[in-house]
């Protein structure tokens, strides 16, 4: 067992959180002299990089490759949080909790009274709100 796991992981959240924790012991003491000279914008430069091999392995259609581009993509997001905590601009849990405010607030056209008739008036729901979000409202 890695010493940032507290037990061998077994289901999603169990497994988010020892992604998460490797991110944050990779930067410790004990962790990597490369992840602990990273700032959480050479992070997101990275998430950018690992972004455009995601795309790429989708292209190329191999499920193993994609499940493996997508988990570095993820990891290097965990990186950036934990250097951003350590950096004192944010906390994880404070990012998860404003995406999903943001994503419920975004989906009115799931969550509110008025549904979506279709894609396209999906997308103009969704670009309504995000107007809205700009003007204060």
């Amino acid at each position: 067992m890695h010493p940032h796991w507290r037990k061998t992981p077994e289901n999603e959240p169990d497994w988010f959180e020892a992604l998460a924790n490797l991110a944050r012991f990779l930067r410790g003491p004990d962790g990597c002299p490369w992840d602990r000279d990273h700032s959480a914008a050479q992070f997101a430069e990275d998430a950018v990089e690992e972004g455009g091999e995601l795309l790429e392995a989708f292209a190329n259609g191999a499920n193993a490759e994609i499940e493996e581009e997508w988990g570095d993509v993820f990891f290097v997001l965990l990186a950036s949080a934990a250097a951003a905590e350590a950096e004192g601009r944010f906390t994880l849990r404070e990012a998860l909790e404003k995406a999903h405010n943001k994503m419920v607030r975004r989906h009115e056209h799931v969550f509110g009274d008025v549904k979506a008739a279709s894609p396209q008036d999906a997308i103009n729901r969704w670009n309504q709100m995000k107007a809205r979000e700009r003007n204060g409202e």
